[in-house]
């Protein structure tokens, strides 16, 4: 019985870490697109779960600086469970960001 009180609006509780959602994401874009992951760019907690941005390597070529690098952005919930993905961007891996 509350007496009042506001009800808990904290975040729901996630099941899985900070790192084991990074490899949830990177396994889901390995299984949807085929293709290694490089790496994990970005790492954001969210509402019900995590949005992790994910790099694989598209097509690699010779010399290496000219392999095409794409970001999945993802998200999957407490338990790691995809919930999105999508590509955001592809790019030359010796080609610098600006900004």
């Amino acid at each position: 019985m509350q007496s009042g009180a506001e009800p808990d609006r904290r975040r729901p509780r996630t099941t899985v870490t900070t790192r084991e959602a990074a490899a949830h994401a990177a396994l889901h874009v390995q299984t949807l697109t085929g293709r290694d992951p490089e790496g994990v760019t970005s790492l954001e907690r969210t509402e019900g779960g995590w949005r992790i941005g994910i790099e694989v390597l598209e097509a690699h070529r010779i010399p290496d600086s000219t392999d095409i690098l794409a970001e999945y952005q993802v998200e999957v919930d407490g338990d790691g469970e995809l919930i999105t993905y999508h590509r955001t961007r592809r790019y030359y891996r010796g080609r610098a960001e600006e900004g």
